[in-house]
């Protein structure tokens, strides 16, 4: 099997699964934790807790832009095959070819940096890189199979990862926020619940209590009534519904 194939091949399962493998971050920063906790960084907790909430935020409002001038035909949360009808290349698009990658590197990156453990910090980052840029790589195989000198010419003048911060294209898309509160209200309770979920392993380390502060037992109970709630109306109503997305 050439390199190529191969790139494909580990591209298209990391898509089809990409929404459980960062999972093994959990055990990780476990361990982390408990073998190698120490404060690196020189700030104070509540400080350092807004620094990287805000980080994981900033992720998630690339995700929002996203989906919210998300055209119907795409493989959003699709894990079988690649799809897509049209190629986007306007909005945030014009800027970045892999926004949602981004906007979800931004997320973990957050919460990678609350460890507090620079050495964990690199380490993971270079793994997510590899682990996304075989993603991309099988992504824009498809792409480029279907849409040719189109995405061509898109790709010469687009960065993959890195956005440019001019070029900006204006998109025709209807910004839709059912479509944002539909589907990103797992990711908003999954910030919440893993900053809590280490300022707890980290409290005990330093006091033998399992406790929680006060910032992140605040920013638990926000997203998690926030989960409730538009879980519910997704499940229950159709007041989310959008059609064709």
């Amino acid at each position: 099997m050439s390199l190529v194939e191969e790139f494909d091949k580990t591209g298209n399962w990391f898509f089809k699964y990409r929404s459980y493998l960062p999972i093994i971050l959990y055990p990780l920063a476990t361990i982390v934790l408990l073998m190698e906790y120490e404060k690196d960084i020189k700030l104070t907790e509540l400080s350092f807790s807004i620094i990287c909430l805000g980080i994981s935020v900033l992720g998630l409002l690339v995700r929002i832009v996203v989906i919210g001038f998300t055209p119907k035909g795409t493989s959003g949360r699709n894990t079988d095959k690649q799809v897509a009808e049209t190629l986007n290349t306007s909005g945030i698009y014009s800027m970045v070819r892999h926004p949602l990658y981004l906007g979800n590197f931004l997320m973990w990156f957050g919460i990678i940096l609350y460890v507090n453990n620079i050495w964990f910090a690199i380490t993971v980052t270079l793994l997510f890189w590899l682990y996304y840029e075989r993603i991309m790589f099988a992504e824009e195989q498809f792409l480029k199979g279907k849409f040719g000198k189109e995405y061509e010419e898109w790709a010469l003048m687009t960065p993959s990862f890195f956005p440019k911060l001019k070029g900006w294209k204006n998109t025709e898309l209807e910004f839709s926020i059912k479509n944002v509160l539909k589907r990103e209200y797992n990711g908003l309770f999954a910030v919440g619940i893993s900053f809590a979920y280490l300022n707890i392993i980290k409290n005990y380390l330093e006091s033998k209590t399992f406790i929680i502060s006060d910032f992140w037992l605040y920013t638990l109970i926000i997203t998690f009534v926030i989960f409730i709630v538009l879980r519910t109306l997704k499940k229950k109503t159709r007041i989310l519904h959008v059609e064709g997305r």
